[in-house]
C-alpha cells in the first residue's frame, strides 16, 4: 500500500485519533493525533483506548461460538430457550444464528430506518439506569417484529443483547466478565475492557462533538455509561489487531467456528454480507476485505482486513464524525 502524504491528509482533516495499518507483524503506518480529551491536556498516542463502538460485536460474536463449540448454546435454538422472553414480541422462532446475522426480524431499540434517532432515545431516557444487559430489554421487547425470522437482512443492534443474555445464562457470569477473561486475555489484548465514561480513566480517550457554532459537546450522558454486548468496549488499535490475529491463529475458536466465523453468512446485495459480527465487502462474489465498524456521539472506527493486500486497518476516534474521511481515503488507495 502506498502510504505517501497520508500523514498530510489526516493532518488537514483534523483528525483525532488513531491510524494503525499492519502487514502481518510489521507496522507500515501508523498516526496518532489530537486530544484525548476537551478538558485537559492529554494528548492521543498510539496507547490510547477509544471507545469501539459496534465493533464490540465480534468480540460477542466470539463469546457465543466459543460456547456454541463447548455444547453449551446452540445456534439453531430458539433464544426463548435461554433467555425469558415470556409474553413479549420477539417470536419464538427467532434463534441465535438470526441475531448474530441480522436475519432475526425483531425491531431495533431505535429504528433508524423508519426515522428514529439515537440521540432522541438516549434523551427520554436516565441512561445511568441501562448498566447491565437485560436492562435494555424494556426498550425493545414489545416492539412489533418488522419480518419473519430468516425472510430479511437488516442490521439490528438489539439481537447483540439477546445473544450477551444467552451468554450470561450459560455461563453464570456477566457478559463484560466473560469477555475479558475468554477474549481480552486470552488475545493477549491487555489494554482493552470496559469502561465507565462517567470516570477518567487513565489513556481512555473521552468522546467529543464539535457543534456548527464551533462549541464541544461531551458524549458522557450521550448512552449508557458502560459497554454492552452490542457496543461499547474500549480498545487500542493494537489490541484490536491482536483480536483479528487470535481469530486467525485459532487462539479463540477450534478450527471449524474460526472457519465459519471469516466466511459470509448472509448477503445484504450484492456487494455486502453479513457473518458473525462481520460484514464482508465483496467484489464479483469474492471477499475483497472483513471488516467492523462502529459510530456512536464521541466515537467511530473501523477494524478491517483486507485479503488480497494482507493489511490489518484500524482508525479509531473519539467523534462521531471524525473517522469517516480517513476510512474512505486509506479503501480508496487499496482499490
Amino acid at each position: 500500500m502506498d502510504t505517501a502524504g497520508l500523514n498530510d491528509f489526516i493532518d488537514n482533516n483534523d483528525f483525532s485519533g488513531v491510524v494503525l495499518i499492519r502487514h502481518g507483524k510489521r507496522v507500515i503506518f501508523e498516526s496518532a493525533t489530537g486530544q484525548a480529551s476537551q478538558r485537559r491536556e492529554e494528548a492521543i498516542t498510539m496507547d490510547t483506548r477509544f471507545d469501539t463502538a459496534s465493533i464490540t460485536k465480534l468480540f460477542t460474536s466470539v463469546a457465543v461460538l466459543q460456547q456454541v463449540a463447548a455444547g453449551n448454546l446452540d445456534l439453531e435454538a430458539s433464544i426463548h430457550h435461554y433467555v425469558d422472553l415470556a409474553g413479549t414480541r420477539i417470536p419464538i422462532e427467532v434463534n441465535l444464528l438470526n441475531l448474530l446475522t441480522h436475519t432475526s426480524g425483531i425491531a431495533d431499540d431505535a429504528d433508524e430506518e423508519a426515522g428514529e434517532d439515537y440521540s432522541e432515545l438516549w434523551a427520554s431516557q436516565p441512561v445511568q439506569d441501562f448498566l447491565e444487559t437485560k436492562d435494555f430489554l424494556p426498550l425493545f421487547v414489545d416492539k412489533e417484529p418488522l419480518a419473519d425470522p430468516g425472510d430479511e437482512v437488516a442490521y439490528i443492534n438489539v439481537g447483540y443483547i439477546l445473544a450477551g443474555m444467552a451468554l450470561e445464562k450459560v455461563t453464570g457470569m456477566p457478559y463484560r466478565q466473560y469477555i475479558a477473561e475468554e477474549v481480552f486475555a486470552k488475545a493477549g489484548m491487555s489494554e482493552s475492557g470496559f469502561y465507565d465514561r462517567r470516570e477518567a480513566t487513565r489513556n481512555v480517550a473521552e468522546g467529543w462533538d464539535q457543534q456548527q457554532d464551533g462549541s464541544w459537546v461531551s458524549n458522557e450522558f450521550s448512552y449508557p455509561p458502560i459497554g454492552s454486548p452490542d457496543g461499547g468496549a474500549h480498545a487500542t488499535a493494537g489490541d484490536l489487531v491482536r483480536f483479528f490475529e487470535a481469530v486467525r491463529g485459532g487462539v479463540l475458536l477450534n478450527k471449524e467456528y474460526t472457519e465459519e466465523f471469516l466466511l459470509p453468512q448472509v448477503e445484504l446485495d450484492e456487494d455486502t454480507a453479513y457473518g458473525f459480527g462481520l460484514e464482508f465487502d465483496l467484489d464479483n462474489g469474492e471477499v475483497r476485505s472483513y471488516f467492523s465498524d462502529g459510530i456512536n456521539a464521541g466515537a467511530s472506527g473501523i477494524l478491517r482486513h483486507y485479503v488480497e493486500a494482507d493489511l490489518d486497518v484500524v482508525v479509531l476516534s473519539n467523534s462521531e464524525d471524525g473517522a469517516w474521511d480517513i476510512i474512505t481515503e486509506i479503501d480508496e488507495r487499496l482499490e
